[in-house]
């Protein structure tokens, strides 16, 4: 399985790993692009059989990576040559059309050019082409493609022409405490990174001046130049382990995630669990997996997204009520649930059977 140690794509991979194991699935897990941590590599490596590999190579969606790619094509058959798997898991596009001899699936997490879509309100730039056309190359050569909205598996189609992606929603194991009421505090969380345009924190940094309650924001400062962003209004935590992160979420009354573009979201779907009352961005993708069970405001309006706050804020019953029934939405996307139905997909697809695999939408109709 490929996976990069860049954002949602770890958490993924690693549930996955965790799912399955159990059901005798036994994974190399090919990682590009910056190396994991190693506490999080630690914990992959807990698994019996599994075996970790690492490249520094530019992930497809980078600019300027088309040699990259390619170098990182060459590896991938050369460490498929030596392992001889039963499946490829792709958790990209580019290289789900090299020969490894055996049936490959692409998970489709986002795309440029859904981003651009979504976040510019354009067409990816001419300068994307050539992404678009292997995106395009590795939907067509994929044993089976999946996606985890039909948000995401519309996009796929507008963008690509691909309208045949299964849907299996993300999922997440048991937590591993509940969380106390009396234990939160009247406080906004949010995580992600103030530069990126698709998370929306700007916009949410600006909403937290005026704000009934602080925000804190959790996530990296560092630019991929190397220059450091920092909130003005919002307190900035910096990235967070795993545990820090939870023990955040625990404390938190309201989790913000003013998002112009997630095909899921495994934030919210955390914040949830841990309690929180979601503010999110009124985006078809969270709106198709939270339905009612949130407040949605418009992602570029700080005027918005400071309302819905401040509303919350200053209505504990409402608050209390959202953070129910977001828990209860929470508790249909188990890594359970995941693990079975990818499990399934596997064996269809080793033993030649038609794949039937059909997780229907995220919202587990």
């Amino acid at each position: 399985m490929t996976a990069d140690a860049v954002g949602g794509v770890w958490t993924y991979a690693q549930t996955l790993v965790d799912a399955l194991a159990p059901r005798g699935v036994r994974f190399t897990v090919a990682v590009t692009g910056p190396p994991p941590s190693t506490a999080c590599a630690r914990r992959l490596l807990a698994h019996a059989h599994l075996t970790l590999a690492h490249r520094p190579y530019r992930l497809e969606w980078m600019p300027e990576a088309d040699l990259d790619v390619a170098r990182t094509g060459g590896w991938l058959l050369d460490l498929a040559a030596r392992v001889q798997p039963d499946i490829v898991h792709v958790n990209g596009y580019a290289h789900a059309g090299l020969p490894f001899g055996v049936p490959a699936i692409v998970v489709a997490h986002s795309c440029v050019c859904s981003w651009f879509t979504a976040v510019k309100e354009m067409s990816a730039p001419v300068e994307w082409r050539p992404y678009r056309a292997r995106v395009a190359a590795g939907l067509q050569a994929a044993a089976a493609v999946v996606v985890p909205t039909r948000t995401m598996r519309a996009a796929l189609e507008r963008e690509h022409g691909y309208p045949d992606a299964l849907i299996v929603p993300n999922g997440l194991p048991p937590r591993r405490r509940t969380t106390l009421r009396l234990t939160k505090s009247p406080l906004v969380l949010a995580a992600g990174r103030l530069w990126d345009e698709a998370k929306g924190l700007a916009i949410l940094d600006a909403a937290a001046h005026g704000s009934p309650w602080p925000v804190y924001a959790a996530g990296d400062l560092q630019r991929p130049d190397g220059t450091l962003d920092a909130p003005r209004h919002m307190h900035a935590l910096g990235a967070l382990e795993p545990d820090a992160m939870q023990a955040w979420m625990d404390r938190a009354s309201v989790f913000a995630h003013p998002a112009r573009y997630e095909p899921f979201g495994l934030a919210p779907l955390e914040a949830a669990r841990a309690g929180c009352a979601l503010v999110l961005g009124d985006i078809p993708s969270l709106r198709e997996i939270w339905g009612d069970a949130a407040v949605y405001a418009d992602p570029t309006s700080a005027f918005q997204l400071r309302e819905a706050i401040a509303a919350l804020a200053g209505d504990a019953a409402r608050r209390e009520r959202l953070a129910r029934a977001a828990a209860r939405r929470a508790a249909e996307f188990t890594s359970e649930r995941m693990g079975r139905q990818y499990d399934a997909l596997y064996r269809q697809l080793v033993s030649g059977a038609p794949v039937t695999v059909r997780a229907g939408a995220a919202s587990c109709a």
